[in-house]
């Protein structure tokens, strides 16, 4: 599960080979992000499922006066650990170009238990499309505080800075994609024995969604993820994660514009995380907190 001790790693081919995606899927956009989009299921009028897929960023900002509630429960069935994550979405002009949220995770290792994760402020800016538009981006710039304890493995030790950049594409009214790639960068990061040393990680993700109707999701998300820990005092040790996870979501739809989002996935390892499979528990409340005055 990695390579041997390294400083300044390489960034691998693969995200090279993504970044080429993401750069050819964006100049598509930027001459087609006008075209507008019909609805998933031209026979239903209910509101469509535009969520965060579970491991996947989908490139959609709340509408402005709507909030969002995540809730993800993730458990992995072979070591028993397991992390819990809070995420609040505020949207913050009427464009809707600029969102605000923050995440505060809950981490679990068998052998010291559990507490608070390193708390996530984010950033995002829609720069491209919308929730009605065939394509959309919209980059991301999070501020990961060092809230957790690294003695316990449950944060970094040291603050860090994340980037990522997540591209939506509507194929057709059945066939939605998503694409991601970011990095994280952490100055100063601890091991349990409080050495230090500057990590660098890179993070590639895609994910399928099939929409059955309006209120139906059947998803496959895969994720890839080259991280770095530290071992000694400005030493590091690269690992790769791969995970595929089939999974379901479906959405309940009220009146007053509240819709509430359930789903469960099955991830599991395959490549350098053969062997490792879980649950994952998904659950979002979005609603609207104000309402917009009428144009004149």
């Amino acid at each position: 599960m990695g390579s041997n001790p390294t400083i300044r790693p390489n960034i691998p081919s693969l995200v090279r080979f993504l970044l080429t995606i993401l750069t050819f899927s964006f100049l598509i956009g930027t001459a087609s992000a006008q075209d507008p989009v019909a609805p998933k299921d031209a026979r239903d009028d209910e509101p469509i499922i535009q969520d965060n897929s579970f491991l996947i960023e989908e490139a959609y900002n709340q509408n402005f006066g709507v909030v969002q509630h995540i809730q993800l429960f993730q458990r992995n069935w072979i070591t028993h650990d397991w992390v819990y994550a809070f995420t609040q979405e505020w949207p913050f002009d009427p464009a809707p170009r600029n969102q605000l949220s923050y995440t505060i995770p809950v981490v679990h290792f068998g052998g010291v238990g559990g507490g608070l994760g390193d708390v996530a402020l984010n950033y995002r800016y829609q720069v491209l499309g919308d929730n009605n538009a065939k394509y959309a981006m919209a980059p991301r710039l999070s501020v990961l505080l060092p809230t957790g304890d690294s003695r316990t493995r449950r944060g970094a030790g040291g603050t860090g800075i994340q980037m990522s950049v997540p591209f939506s594409w509507v194929h057709n009214n059945m066939l939605t994609t998503h694409w991601n790639l970011g990095t994280t960068i952490t100055p100063s990061q601890k091991n349990p024995f409080g050495e230090t040393a500057e990590t660098y990680g890179v993070n590639a993700g895609q994910s399928f969604i099939f929409s059955v109707n309006n209120r139906l999701n059947l998803m496959l998300e895969t994720v890839w993820a080259s991280n770095e820990r530290v071992i000694a005092k400005n030493t590091t040790f690269r690992e790769h994660d791969v995970l595929l996870s089939p999974g379901v979501r479906w959405a309940y739809n009220f009146k007053s514009g509240m819709q509430i989002v359930p789903g469960v996935a099955f991830p599991t390892g395959v490549g350098p995380s053969s062997g490792d499979w879980g649950i994952l528990l998904y659950f979002s409340i979005e609603h609207p907190y104000r309402k917009l005055k009428p144009k004149k």
